[in-house]
């Protein structure tokens, strides 16, 4: 690392190598990378250096004096190591000139940097001396401490302190000087910024020494008060959050207090119902523990306690409702009684009437069916109209009304009771068809079910006793409790009349429509409804053509016979199938068709004369439409279509089994 001037000689070979040699060099230096630094005279031995060496890149140097004839070394004593010797030509170099470090404020002592030096180790050159040349705060003091010779750390003496007086201390740079001990002496300085981060070190203080609530009586209620705390730590950071607690006089578990995001407030609330004045002291610290300076020069500091504050709560009375002696009362009343009757007094007391002269007036606050009114001044109840159990209002036989007590304080309160009213049944209401339209399928052997009901209850309802009204000889009622047809009756509809009784005899009179159709394998009819008859009408029988009447008549009906289980439907046992106010019965009608059985005989008439009453008019207009020019040719009867052949075939069948003859 001479400074020259070059070329510069720096050795010399042994003279007693000169004769008959000539040289060369070969090596680091010459042939080897760095070239071009060595020289040697092949004639004299003198090496010499052509330019400067950067020792910090190349320290050694090797190299061998050849044969330039045969280019082997010519003796290994010939060889060169040549070292290059160090200057102080380098100043100490921090790895970062400028370091930046966040240090929490209640940090202590930490380590902030360190140095590398890349001069030789163990010289001289490379012998380091760190020192804090300046800081900007200058508190608090940052001092330094040396490792060894290339590395050192910053010691904070003291503590850090977020809040100086009106100032906030966010940062502090230090200037850091590494100096070797080399001739001459050199140094460098690397910029040390420390970013101070804010932590608990203010404790929450209470703005007032001492706080009053006040809550209703006998009520729950939130945010009954707000206790605000001062924290100079930085807001919505751990160490300025606060955290309340109640450490006395909240052992019946009466309050509970929580923290206001945004305020920091306490918030008190009551979560338990309140009779007397209650005092409680509160807590208050942050969620970060708060930290204490302990530097030798603080002396022996402790931590001090949380803060703490009295909350007084007090009762406000408050107007108390009038209140019934039982919240719910049962009256019993007979349906359809006359209006005008007393069914309940109330008994009301108001804990306030005798110290703030409160008194009540009453209303009603329920009466649906609008069948009661009250006296305003004692609460008294009466009908005005009269009641009907099988009203919509009326569930299950009660009928339910509220009634309130309204005192005068400020402001008014009500108290309510319940009143109600079961209503006895009486029989005011006749059974009833629960179907008036029912098909009969002609064409099966199939029964009709019948259904009643009544809205009365028992006593008053079922089982029903089922009877015709009135007939003209078209029905009539079997003793089974079925309806059987005296004469064949065509598909179509037909009005029955009919008087349901209950168990206590009072009937009402219904019309059952009953279809008679042809309802092939299903239980509908296939075509549409056919004319419209009433059973009682005489016309029905002239529906058939006279002679497959006389047909059907001479030859009689065969009732069929129930067996047990039908029988026990009908009218007569009636009972068995009763279910609360309806009852069922099944072979109220049975099939109107003439079918084979056992028959009733049929009388045969002959012609008879009972009266001459002399020869016929001689008026021609007379005789032409006479009896006897119709002819005696009856052969037309032989085919009436398909309309009267089954009914034909089956009186036909019935006039051979009584040898009748035509």
């Amino acid at each position: 690392e001479d400074p020259g001037p070059y070329p510069k000689t720096i050795s010399q070979v042994n003279p007693q190598h000169l004769n008959d040699h000539e040289y060369v060099l070969s090596g680091t230096g010459v042939n080897v990378e760095p070239m071009g630094v060595f020289h040697i005279n092949k004639d004299t031995g003198e090496v010499y250096v052509l330019r400067p060496v950067d020792r910090e890149k190349t320290p050694f140097f090797h190299f061998d004096i050849l044969n330039k004839n045969t280019g082997q070394p010519i003796d290994r004593q010939l060889s060169f190591d040549v070292e290059i010797k160090d200057i102080n030509d380098n100043a100490p170099n921090f790895n970062k000139p400028r370091i930046t470090e966040n240090i929490k404020e209640n940090t202590p002592e930490g380590d902030m940097c360190f140095t590398v030096d890349m001069d030789q180790m163990n010289t001289l050159n490379s012998n380091i001396t760190f020192r804090v040349v300046s800081q900007k705060p200058s508190e608090p003091k940052i001092t330094l401490t040396q490792i060894d010779s290339r590395m050192a750390h910053l010691q904070l003496i003291g503590c850090f302190d977020y809040d100086v007086g009106s100032t906030t201390l966010k940062t502090l740079d230090v200037i850091v000087e590494a100096r070797d001990h080399g001739t001459p002496s050199l140094s460098s300085t690397a910029v040390v910024t420390i970013n101070v981060v804010d932590t608990n070190t203010h404790p929450p203080v209470f703005k007032s020494n001492k706080y009053e609530g006040k809550v209703e009586e006998a009520t729950k209620q939130r945010g009954i008060l707000k206790l605000e705390v001062e924290d100079k730590d930085t807001p919505q950071t751990p160490g300025w959050r606060a955290k309340y607690t109640i450490v006395k006089g909240n052992e019946g578990g009466l309050f509970e207090i929580e923290t206001d995001p945004n305020t920091n407030e306490g918030i008190l609330n009551v979560i338990k119902v309140i009779l007397f004045l209650v005092v409680v002291v509160v807590d208050v610290e942050n969620e970060e523990p708060l930290f204490v300076c302990k530097a030798a020069s603080a002396g022996d500091v402790k931590v001090p306690p949380p803060a703490s504050v009295k909350v007084t709560v007090e009762i406000v009375d408050i107007n108390d409702p009038p209140y019934f002696d039982k919240p719910t009362n049962d009256v019993y009343q007979k349906e359809e009684e006359e209006p005008g009757k007393v069914l309940f007094t109330p008994n009301v007391k108001d804990d306030d009437s005798d110290i703030n002269n409160i008194r009540s007036v009453y209303k009603l606050l329920y009466d649906p069916a609008k069948w009661m009114e009250i006296d305003k001044k004692t609460g008294q109840i009466k009908t005005v109209k009269k009641m009907d159990r099988e009203s919509p209002f009326v569930k299950d036989g009660i009928y339910n009304i509220t009634i309130g007590a309204i005192d005068d304080g400020n402001p008014p309160a009500t108290g309510t009771c319940t009143v109600l009213i079961h209503l006895r049944d009486i029989n005011d209401n006749t059974p009833k068809l629960v179907n008036n339209n029912v098909i009969l399928c002609g064409n099966k052997e199939e029964m009709v079910m019948i259904a009643a009901q009544d809205s009365d209850v028992h006593p008053y309802s079922g089982p029903f006793t089922f009877s015709l009204r009135d007939t003209d000889g078209t029905l009539k009622q079997r003793q089974e409790g079925g309806l059987i047809s005296l004469r064949t009756l065509p598909y179509g509809n037909y009005s029955v009349p009919l008087l349901i009784q209950d168990q206590q005899s009072i009937g009402g009179n219904n019309t059952v429509v009953v279809t008679i159709c042809d309802c092939g394998k299903s239980t509908v009819c296939l075509s549409p409804e056919p004319f419209t008859a009433s059973a009682g009408s005489s016309s029905i029988g002239a529906i058939f053509a006279a002679l497959l009447l006389f047909l059907c008549e001479c030859a009689g009906y065969r009732q069929k016979k129930h067996n047990k289980r039908d029988s026990s439907q009908c009218i007569s046992s009636a009972e068995d199938r009763q279910t609360d106010s309806q009852i069922y019965f099944d072979p109220i009608l049975q099939r109107l068709q003439v079918i084979n059985g056992n028959h009733e005989n049929c009388p045969t008439y002959q012609p008879h004369q009972y009266a001459y009453e002399g020869q016929g008019s001689s008026c021609q207009t007379l005789d032409k439409i006479s009896v006897s020019n119709l002819g005696d040719d009856f052969q037309f009867l032989n085919d009436l279509g398909p309309k009267f052949k089954t009914l034909g075939n089956i009186c036909h069948e019935a006039v051979k089994e009584k040898n009748i003859k035509l």
